[in-house]
């Protein structure tokens, strides 16, 4: 018995010390999002890959420090533009030593090509919380158009900085040998699935 009195008053003072934070304060009503600029909130944005790896599995791989850009209009859409950069240095798998494969001029080339971004050329709407959005991938020094299909997770108030934050889903797929990245095809997979999980604030 206490034992659990104990228990009972040490969680009742974590839940005093703990930080208050607002529930569902995020909405996915485009009439409740704030118009204007907005850039990448990097500690909360991710960029994913995926390939099939022998036939055996789907293995993914990820990028961090994601920086860019995002001009949107909620009640045009159409008019709305996304530019994003990912450092291709930042990729991140759980074998160290594919990492360094991965970096190397066999496959993406680092030195040579330290960045890759997405620069958006067309925005369709496609209900009013989805759009198909058309624009230039650059990877490995190959520009080709590349097609996002992307989602409204959700906006609001950041709870805790308190900033105007708006965030996404982008879905896409290309073929790695379009990029000049030949390596192992077929065996390791040339389509490669994307994701990028977009978390902007908004600018003052």
């Amino acid at each position: 018995m206490k034992l659990s009195v104990l228990a009972l008053g040490l969680a009742a003072g974590l839940a005093l010390a703990a930080p208050a934070v607002a529930q569902g304060a995020a909405t996915r009503d485009p009439a409740q999002i704030q118009a204007g600029t907005y850039v990448v909130d990097p500690n909360h944005t991710q960029a994913l890959f995926t390939v099939n790896h022998f036939g055996f599995s789907p293995y993914t791989g990820i990028f961090s420090d994601v920086s860019g850009s995002l001009e949107l209009q909620p009640a045009k859409p159409a008019e709305s533009r996304l530019k994003v950069t990912v450092p291709v240095k930042s990729l991140y798998a759980p074998s160290q030593h594919l990492v360094d494969s991965l970096k190397s001029d066999k496959w993406l080339d680092v030195a040579q090509f330290p960045e890759m971004t997405f620069t958006s050329t067309k925005v369709t709407p496609e209900g009013k919380d989805k759009a198909k959005v058309v624009g230039d991938l650059t990877l490995h020094g190959v520009t080709k158009p590349v097609t996002l299909e992307v989602t409204l997770v959700g906006a609001g108030a950041n709870p805790m900085n308190k900033k105007v934050t708006v965030g996404f889903e982008a879905k896409g797929t290309i073929k790695r040998s379009d990029f000049g990245v030949k390596t192992f095809v077929p065996a390791i997979s040339d389509e490669v699935h994307l994701v990028l999980n977009g978390a902007f604030e908004r600018k003052d």
